[in-house]
């Protein structure tokens, strides 16, 4: 497959963002566009953790769904989730029915919690594994891990983070912004790139 596709529109793209109407969305507003919004990152960070196993498609498609009967990813309220909520989340075709990625939501509501109550964030963990610019011509110049997403990983599991597994971490990196993986030649590398220079990274 090649790196880049040229939409009807006649913008380059990343190839896997040219596919369907969802992907193309996806890949111009929201992948690799950086951001520091807890929200946003918990959504994210367990979207990523649904995905393993399965294509992005499937879960971009039924994100508003899981925005739904997650609270929109507010950890406060999905902490408070018990068994209950667990059951009437495994009769939901809606969203993907799988016990241990959904109870694996609730735990990291509970960790990030207690996150915070150490004084640290979400958006500051992750930040302080981003790892040096680097460009990307060729699929065979993405990689499935780096250094930073294994320790970044470990770190989340240390912390009481569940399916956070290093190409699980890399996949939220890459969509939070934290790396521009947009192949160099795309239309949205260079919006992504001035993003993230502007961006104030957090401390903590």
């Amino acid at each position: 497959m090649d790196a880049l596709v040229v939409g009807d529109d006649g913008q380059p793209r990343c190839s896997w963002g040219s596919s369907s109407e969802d992907y193309i969305h996806y890949h111009d507003t929201e992948w690799g566009r950086p951001t520091t919004d807890e929200r946003t990152l918990f959504e994210k960070m367990c979207l990523e953790g649904f995905q393993s196993g399965l294509s992005w498609i499937t879960i971009l498609r039924k994100r508003e769904a899981f925005r739904e009967v997650f609270a929109n990813f507010d950890a406060a309220t999905v902490a408070g989730y018990g068994e209950a909520e667990v059951a009437e989340l495994l009769t939901d075709a809606r969203i993907i029915r799988h016990r241990g990625k959904i109870e694996a939501t609730i735990n990291n509501a509970q960790a990030l919690l207690e996150l915070h109550d150490s004084g640290r964030t979400l958006a500051g963990l992750i930040w302080s594994y981003e790892p040096d610019e680097a460009e990307r011509h060729v699929w065979g110049d993405v990689p499935a891990t780096t250094p930073e997403s294994t320790a970044l990983s470990k770190e989340l599991k240390k912390l009481g983070f569940r399916f956070v597994g290093p190409t699980t971490a890399y996949a939220a990196m890459q969509a939070m912004g934290v790396v521009n993986d947009h192949f160099v030649g795309c239309a949205e590398r260079a919006a992504c790139d001035a993003e993230r220079k502007a961006l104030t990274r957090p401390e903590k």
